[in-house]
């Protein structure tokens, strides 16, 4: 198992995404632009992740096939990066249900990344015929550049990174990074190593708040060198697992790797979600007619945060029907949310994103 000490450089680090994490909370986004960003955002880091392990699609060809009707054909290649999609989406799922990290978990979610493979590759490894060795070679050379350890030490390998990740006390940032470098280095698959090991990473960044709201990706700043990415992960000790893989002497030199990759990407985050906040709202409101601003302006100015349609009809001299249309309206453009009793819609109330940008709101609407 890994075992990592904290440094100055590492605690510098930690600190400054810690300042992009608190930093990101003070940004408020309407919900519907949240939902726009993280599914561009899911579709980048499945091009990336799927990019590190040498899959030939542009940018372009993947998103295509993301968006492609799940009843046709695909190529492998298209197939994979559709997986990473799907685990991403999966996972979004279980951190909803808070679920903990398990070896029930890493083989889910191996399985979906390899799904349309052949049986062989899905599940943890078994042995090898004999006189073979299992090991990841290089593909021009043909000579071994890793040799994991071996299947039957598998379970238990994993049953110790479980153990680690339930028990310990570390930073979740290390945590993190710790599991990228287990499950990529015990190597339990035949194939898929890598893609599981960066989805559950970024699961267990998720489940202790470091997610940054689903915005950007991670994998892209893994994907813009792979040379350095896998020789952070090497650490330039030998091939074998038993020759110092398993407890490497300088652990620090993954651990920078990954955090620099974290704080990178978490400033982008802030960059983003800044960027959209201003151009979001002139946006959203360009959506709505002059008397559907008016509105708006009259539920903020009256500080009304939950009404009932019929009573604001009646205060406004206006229809029922009038008041339901705008507010149908004001909810599409993400002003508004529907309270929903027994099926049926008996209130609306202001966003969080109305109510924390009530002031600039009013201004904006003011200036047109």
């Amino acid at each position: 198992m890994i075992k990592v000490i904290l440094t100055n450089e590492i605690l510098k680090r930690i600190t400054a995404i810690d300042e992009n994490r608190f930093s990101l909370k003070t940004i408020e986004l309407p919900q519907l632009t949240m939902n726009r960003l993280r599914k561009n955002s899911k579709k980048k880091s499945s091009y990336a992740s799927n990019k590190i392990e040498g899959n030939p699609l542009t940018e372009a060809q993947a998103n295509e096939a993301m968006e492609r009707d799940e009843h046709k054909h695909f190529l492998k290649p298209e197939q994979e990066v559709r997986n990473y999609y799907l685990a991403l989406n999966l996972l979004e799922e279980k951190l909803c249900k808070k679920e903990p990290f398990s070896k029930k978990l890493i083989l889910e979610v191996q399985a979906l990344v390899e799904k349309g493979a052949s049986k062989e590759k899905i599940g943890l490894r078994g042995p090898m015929p004999p006189g073979m060795l299992f090991a990841v070679y290089d593909s021009q050379t043909g000579s071994p550049e890793y040799i994991p350890p071996e299947y039957s030490e598998i379970p238990s390998l994993l049953d110790e990174l479980v153990d680690y990740v339930r028990s310990t006390d570390d930073h979740p940032l290390m945590i993190a990074a710790v599991v990228h470098y287990q499950i990529v280095t015990i190597h339990p698959f035949e194939d898929g190593n890598g893609r599981t090991a960066r989805l559950l990473s970024g699961y267990i960044l998720d489940y202790y708040g470091y997610g940054f709201n689903g915005i950007g990706s991670l994998e892209e700043y893994f994907a813009y060198n792979p040379e350095e990415y896998y020789a952070s992960l090497q650490m330039g000790l030998p091939a074998l697992y038993y020759s110092g893989r398993e407890n490497p002497p300088h652990p620090e030199i993954w651990i920078l790797y990954f955090l620099r990759m974290v704080e990178l990407y978490s400033g982008k985050v802030c960059e983003i979600s800044r960027s959209s906040q201003h151009s979001e709202l002139a946006g959203s409101l360009s959506y709505l007619n002059a008397k559907e601003k008016a509105f708006l302006t009259f539920l903020l100015q009256n500080h009304i945060m939950e009404f009932a349609p019929i009573e604001v009809s009646r205060t406004l001299g206006i229809t029922n029907k009038t008041v339901i249309n705008r507010c149908v309206k004001l909810t599409g453009s993400g002003f508004l949310i529907p309270n929903i009793v027994k099926e049926r819609i008996r209130t609306y109330s202001l966003s969080p994103f109305s109510r924390h940008h009530a002031t600039e709101i009013l201004k904006t609407i003011s200036e047109k």
